[in-house]
């Protein structure tokens, strides 16, 4: 987040509104709400995390232990069986729309 000055960006009359009610202070101005991007977007948080989740499931699926998984991923049980089933969920539905997609 870059620091800017309120003379260089305000309209001189809202800089005088706002200087009644906060001066000399460091004002956060928050993006529309339309505008924010999702949690781990930008960091590519979410995408490493999404990749971590494929590759579970992908183990779990070729035979590997739920105790397996939470050794190698440092997770809990509930954490590795939440991923599994959200997983498991997805390929189904993802499968499902290729079935109907194919028959048109």
């Amino acid at each position: 987040m870059n620091y800017k000055n309120g003379r260089d960006v305000l309209p001189p009359s809202l800089l005088k509104e706002l200087q009644k009610h906060i001066e000399g202070e460091l004002i956060y101005i928050p993006k529309r709400s339309n505008e924010r991007v999702g949690w781990g977007v930008n960091s590519g948080t979410r995408q490493m995390i999404e990749r971590r989740n494929e590759e579970i499931f992908a183990l779990h699926c070729q035979g590997h232990s739920i105790e397996y998984l939470k050794q190698a991923f440092h997770l809990s049980q509930e954490s590795i069986r939440k991923v599994i089933f959200k997983k498991r969920s997805e390929h189904a539905e993802d499968a499902s729309k290729q079935k109907v997609s194919a028959r048109q």
